[in-house]
């Protein structure tokens, strides 16, 4: 039996009627853990995307000592994140924001980012936050669409939270660039503005409410149930997104130090837009993990939600329990995406309702505490020119490059600067227009003494 572990959320709230801001509570809800898998269709595939299995590392040494010898002339993209491999990240999408050249030589000597002590001690702060809204329970699942389902019911839970409560926390997504899938979690969602001046002055320059189209009439519904929603108008509320950023001491970043933070939550926004958009092809996303998207979940994945039958939020008075009348309708992960796209446009019905107010939250590595923020407006050509730049390196359309002169700070804690030949081209660069200056001097000094 092999162990796995994925997680999603269900709640043990009740509610009838949409929450207003003033409404917000904060309870904490249940959080099911996946615990074991029977079946395997293709091992490899597996290992490769759930790396924690004992044997991941083993696999992937094998992948790369396959190799000819000689320069590796493949794209990042072909090396990395090709399939057996996992998919891109939103990670892989903003951690060159710091150093292209750092990322690559990462992923070429440890396949991905080593988790370091600080690293570890962010992700205790992280799972805190995560307790305080959720509770974890153990859910066993079969198959790998079972296990697919829980992380679809997962987003599903989640909105319904946000919907109830006011603020959900690791809300994952999923979308599709240039026909590659990306995947995130996006840290905190919720009707809480972080910057009222911010907005206020965003809002000056767009158009009315009244302006707006629905999601609905700008793009295709896509699936069925992609529209049942539409007969039931719900107020709507801007949804605010949240980055949590661990620090090791108590000053904040600035500068250049701020931009993978920023290019992170725009791609969050951007991804969650597309995705109650209705625009994200499911099959593409399906087809990259290898999934049939047509075949029922097992009965004892759906007895196991049943099980939990209490700790969902019901808008129904159906006697019939809420899980279980959901997933006999939507059985498949087809059908359970058609439901999770219902889902989005409840929760998100118009163009405006994410927030372009963006913040990113500092706390403390040592207790959790909140140090500060930063908040910022969501800039679609910034971020869609950072996009496409950055897959171009992926693809392989352009070399890596490392960081400009005025970031130069960042070096000295890179473990890859002592060989790295993008740094050293720079300071021979700078040597040689060092020297150029000196002999430029010399002779004016000449010049003035003559």
């Amino acid at each position: 039996m092999i162990i796995r572990k994925a997680w999603f959320i269900c709640q043990n709230i009740r509610v009838r009627t949409p929450v207003i801001q003033s409404q917000i509570s904060r309870t904490r809800c249940l959080r099911l853990k996946s615990t074991t898998t029977s079946r395997s269709r293709t091992p490899n595939r597996l290992v490769a995307r759930h790396r924690s299995l004992p044997n991941a590392k083993s696999t992937t040494i094998a992948i790369e000592e396959t190799q000819p010898d000689g320069p590796d002339l493949r794209s990042p993209l072909e090396r990395f994140r090709q399939a057996p491999k996992k998919a891109l990240s939103v990670t892989d999408i903003i951690s060159p924001a710091w150093c292209e050249l750092q990322y690559f030589y990462t992923l070429s000597k440890y396949g991905r980012k080593k988790a370091t002590p600080a690293m570890k001690q962010g992700t205790k702060v992280h799972q805190k936050l995560e307790t305080e809204v959720h509770e974890v329970v153990p859910v066993d699942v079969q198959t790998v669409e079972d296990r697919w389902g829980l992380r679809i019911w997962n987003v599903i839970q989640g909105l319904r939270t946000l919907r109830a409560t006011g603020m959900t926390r690791e809300l994952e997504l999923w979308g599709v660039i240039d026909g590659q899938v990306i995947n995130g979690v996006i840290d905190e969602v919720s009707y809480t503005c972080p910057d009222l001046e911010l907005e206020a002055s965003l809002e000056k320059s767009t158009v009315e409410m009244s302006n707006q189209k629905k999601i609905t009439e700008m793009f295709p519904a896509q699936g069925a149930g992609g529209s049942a929603w539409l007969s039931q108008p719900h107020p709507v509320n801007k949804i605010y997104l949240t980055d949590v950023k661990t620090r090791v001491g108590r000053s904040l970043p600035k500068g250049p130090s701020l931009r993978p933070m920023q290019m992170q939550l725009m791609l969050y926004h951007r991804l969650l837009g597309e995705l109650a958009a209705n625009t994200v092809a499911a099959d593409v996303l399906f087809n990259r993990y290898n999934l049939d998207a047509k075949t029922p979940f097992s009965d004892s994945f759906i007895a196991a939600i049943s099980d939990l039958e209490g700790g969902f939020i019901s808008e129904s008075d159906d006697s019939v329990p809420l899980s279980i009348s959901e997933l006999s309708q939507h059985n498949t992960l087809n059908q359970l995406w058609s439901l999770m796209i219902t889902e989005l446009q409840l929760t998100i019905p118009t163009t405006d309702a994410i927030g372009r107010v963006l913040q990113a939250e500092f706390r403390s590595q040592k207790d959790g505490s909140v140090l500060g923020n930063t908040t910022f407006a969501y800039d679609d050509t910034v971020h869609r020119t950072f996009v496409e730049d950055e897959m171009k390196w992926w693809k392989g359309e352009r070399e890596a490059k490392g960081v400009d002169i005025e970031e130069a700070f960042k070096c000295g804690i890179c473990e890859f600067a002592k060989g790295c030949e993008w740094r050293i081209k720079k300071l021979e660069e700078s040597t040689a227009k060092f020297r150029e200056r000196r002999r430029a001097s010399g002779k004016v000094d000449t010049a003035l003494k003559t």
